[in-house]
């Protein structure tokens, strides 16, 4: 059984794990179905919006998707959540790849 199936059994089990669900959008980037990451990401970040993590992962998905805007906007907002959660490393981290995205 691979990464992807014992993922999915795990989450039959738990179908709001947002870590699992984290786990198989980044194993989803691995074997590049981006579609399937974004849409799990998005899933995780309007059930969980304080689930910083998925911010970064989500905007370089959709960068790569050519979705540049709707990065900038996730991005942004991984910011607002990374400030509240009072998490600067992540807020740093955003801000990076935002920054070097409009600029």
């Amino acid at each position: 059984m691979n990464r992807i199936e014992r993922i999915l059994e795990f989450l039959s089990n738990q179908p709001n794990d947002n870590f699992l669900r984290h786990a198989l959008a980044l194993e989803y980037i691995k074997i590049g179905d981006d579609l399937k990451a974004r849409d799990l990401f998005v899933q995780i970040l309007t059930d969980a919006p304080d689930y910083i993590g998925s911010y970064y992962h989500l905007g370089k998905v959709l960068e790569k998707l050519g979705e540049q805007a709707q990065a900038i906007t996730w991005y942004e907002q991984g910011m607002a959540a990374a400030k509240i959660a009072k998490d600067d490393h992540a807020y740093r981290e955003l801000q990076a790849v935002y920054e070097d995205l409009i600029y």
